[in-house]
């Protein structure tokens, strides 16, 4: 039998996925990728734009579209805290394709208003929200 650990991701608005069962997780870091496994050693980091996949000791799946916040690994569990994060199976395709447009609208722009460094972060969120929809669709 596999070795598992605790996963709970949790938003300000609310909890998006808890599980005892995970075997592994992989986190979008602030400097790349991280892979966690059971019994993984005391660890706090700060989350980038990207995608966070699971594997529960079913053989289960899951992609979570992830955008800022940190993580906690301790005594065998992993706290995921995101400023926002959506499992890839409830992620609406026409407001992210929306969000997509938007952001390339304002960077296209160029007006002086414009925060291009909100903008670059808007198109990646929409970007990675649309990739995790589409592979769940196939």
């Amino acid at each position: 039998m596999a070795k598992t650990f605790k996963l709970e991701i949790i938003t300000p608005d609310r909890v998006v996925y808890a599980s005892d069962t995970v075997e592994s997780v992989t986190l979008p870091g602030m400097e790349g990728y991280l892979g966690i496994l059971a019994n993984h050693a005391p660890l706090v980091t700060g989350l980038g734009i990207g995608e966070l996949d699971l594997r529960c000791a079913d053989g289960s799946e899951e992609m979570v579209a992830i955008s800022g916040g940190f993580a906690e690994v301790s005594d065998n569990k992993v706290t995921v805290l995101a400023d926002s994060a959506e499992l890839a199976s409830e992620i609406d395709v026409e407001r992210a394709e929306r969000s997509l447009h938007r952001a390339e609208e304002r960077l296209a722009a160029h007006t002086p208003d414009i925060d291009i460094d909100r903008a670059h972060a808007a198109l990646a969120r929409a970007m990675l929200r649309l990739k995790l929809a589409r592979r769940v669709n196939k």
